[in-house]
């Protein structure tokens, strides 16, 4: 009990208490509840008579105790709502001591109870719920943050990010308006899907271990399957696994696809998100083009009832149709050099002269890619179609149908980040091949997210895949366009973090010392040692255990010791 704060031993006290009364902390029955908080407010009519009986369930978020009778604020799933509770209700003849011991004090701010009673209006006009009977569900062993509101203005608020993100539990409960963004996040899965089935498309599932990471150029998780004794990746993308379902007959299928990158985490970028691909067999990427906006429009009004978002500063409107401007176009736009016609090394020359950092490994691909993104994303606010993309850039897409350096692709760009990419798809078995074995020659360079080569796709689409095209989002940025938020990590519910430092450990001579220096900055070195009344040996030991274990940093000038707790 000695790592455990004053109010963790009086709440595992107050759990003893209970069972020791016979009332069950953690009773394992159903409790039959049959409202929430929003609804009962909603539905209240002050002419009904008698008044509705409900029985709903929650954790106690605040109280007012005033002798015989207290408020309580119980917050359900749906939201808040004031109970009254009132001594004469509550006790009963096996348990006589539920208001004056059980109710208040051994419950606690963030248990679980259950109650059952009549809706009523207070004389304060509060619609409120008047307790009957009330019945502990879980007891709680470590306090909740208690974060105030009022005026407008919030206090104690549990805001620090590291630990909203590590402890969501804990976000979810106390923070207004967190559990709204998750809330959103399904329905714009719910309004996506209904806009796939109602074209009869068909939603499928693919592996996510997978022989070769196929379907982006990313650098993979590997793992080892030790029954079959191979090497095994967390898929980066499930496009090649959705094409192989074209060939074999499907018209159209999509995903929403849990993959892995192992690479960089930023405000945009996670390890581990969720992408939605399609593909939709003889339809090519201006019918996606069409296909895309109307679906981010039909998503932003289900969710939001508007096209236009506030995210940040700017104003977006996702009212189609989107603006559309190829990728040299728009490089030449904003850098002032047409890459028309130009040489790998004259393109490297011009990122060079653009301040542009690039290396030997970079191909002609890669160096139009960085050129773009550091010169001309960020610019398309509004939602605008980058169309058009070199052909070393795109490996899975077809060439372009008027110009062969040139592939038949776009990216949705929304707030100066890419959303969706999309294609018609190349279903030319043998300028695949081409394209795999290029990629191949940029492994060979250097390019640690060239993709693999995967001659069972290319044998798929020798058995022939009809004219195809795929597009696929980026889902959480989605969630983060349609909730106005900044960073990944808040639409993900458990976004990946750093390990938690572990409390350290300390040993008993280490504490003593310790302890003494809590109360004091400076100390000479032999008041120090006598009053731990140490020998010499251990008090060598202890002082030096403490300074390496990085609790305090100590330092020595002449005879005293400056101390910092770390």
């Amino acid at each position: 009990m000695e790592h455990l704060s004053e109010q963790e031993i009086f709440r595992r006290n107050s759990r003893e208490q209970l069972q020791k009364m016979g009332v069950d902390p953690y009773p394992a029955a159903l409790y039959p509840t049959n409202a929430f908080s929003v609804d009962i407010k909603a539905e209240f009519d002050d002419n009904l008579t008698p008044h509705r009986e409900v029985c709903i369930a929650g954790r106690i978020m605040s109280r007012r105790i005033m002798g015989k009778a207290s408020f309580v604020e119980l917050q359900d799933s749906k939201g808040r709502i004031q109970i009254y509770i009132s001594r004469d209700d509550i006790d009963t003849e096996a348990q006589p001591e539920m208001y004056n011991v059980v109710f208040k004090k051994l419950l606690d701010i963030g248990d679980f109870i259950g109650i059952k009673g009549f809706v009523f209006r207070t004389q304060m006009g509060e619609i409120s719920v008047h307790v009957k009977e009330m019945t502990v569900l879980s007891k709680t062993i470590r306090p909740l943050p208690i974060v105030k509101y009022k005026d407008n203005m919030t206090y104690d608020a549990f805001d620090d990010p590291e630990q909203r993100y590590r402890q969501r539990y804990v976000d979810l409960v106390v923070n207004e308006g967190i559990k709204d963004i998750f809330l959103k996040r399904t329905k714009i899965y719910q309004s996506m899907r209904e806009y796939f089935n109602s074209r009869n498309y068909i939603e499928v599932e693919t592996p996510i271990l997978q022989p070769i990471p196929g379907g982006a150029a990313a650098r993979p998780f590997i793992t080892h399957h030790n029954a079959l004794d191979i090497p095994l990746y967390l898929r980066i993308a499930n496009e090649l696994y959705l094409k192989r379902l074209i060939v074999g007959g499907f018209e159209g299928v999509y995903e929403f696809s849990k993959n892995f990158r192992n690479e960089g985490m930023d405000r945009t970028h996670n390890p581990e998100f969720t992408a939605m691909e399609i593909y939709v067999a003889y339809k090519d990427y201006n019918w996606m083009m069409e296909f895309t906006e109307k679906m981010i429009e039909k998503i932003c009004l289900d969710v939001n009832g508007t096209t236009e978002l506030k995210i940040g500063d700017n104003t977006i409107s996702f009212k189609t149709p989107f603006k559309r401007v190829t990728m040299l176009d728009a490089i030449k736009e904003h850098t002032g050099y047409d890459l028309k016609g130009k040489t790998e090394e004259e393109i490297r020359l011009i990122a060079q002269k653009l301040n542009i950092e690039v290396d030997d490994t970079m191909g002609k691909g890669k160096l139009i890619d960085e050129i773009f993104g550091e010169k001309c994303e960020a610019s398309y606010i509004q939602p605008t179609f980058i169309t058009d993309y070199p052909i070393e850039m795109s490996p899975l897409c077809k060439r372009h149908r008027n110009n062969p350096e040139l592939t038949e692709r776009f990216e949705l760009m929304v707030n100066g980040k890419e959303l969706a990419n999309a294609y018609s798809e190349l279903n030319d078995p043998i300028d695949q091949l081409e394209r795999f074995q290029e990629q191949l020659r940029l492994s060979e360079k250097g390019d640690d997210e060239a993709m693999f080569i995967d001659m069972d796709f290319v044998r798929a689409l020798e058995y022939g895949m009809p004219p195809t095209s795929g597009m696929g989002i980026g889902m959480d940025r989605l969630v983060m366009l349609m909730t106005g938020q900044m960073a990944i990590q808040e639409v993900l519910l458990f976004p990946q973090m750093k390990p938690e430092k572990k409390q350290t450990e300390l040993s008993d001579d280490e504490k003593i010392v310790f302890e003494i220096l809590k109360k004091q900055d400076k100390i000479l070195l032999d008041d120090l040692k006598n009053q731990t009344g140490f020998s010499n040996k251990k008090w060598d030991k202890a002082i030096k255990g403490l300074t390496g274990k990085k609790v305090a940093s100590v330092e020595r000038e002449a005879d005293i010791l400056t101390v910092k707790l770390v």
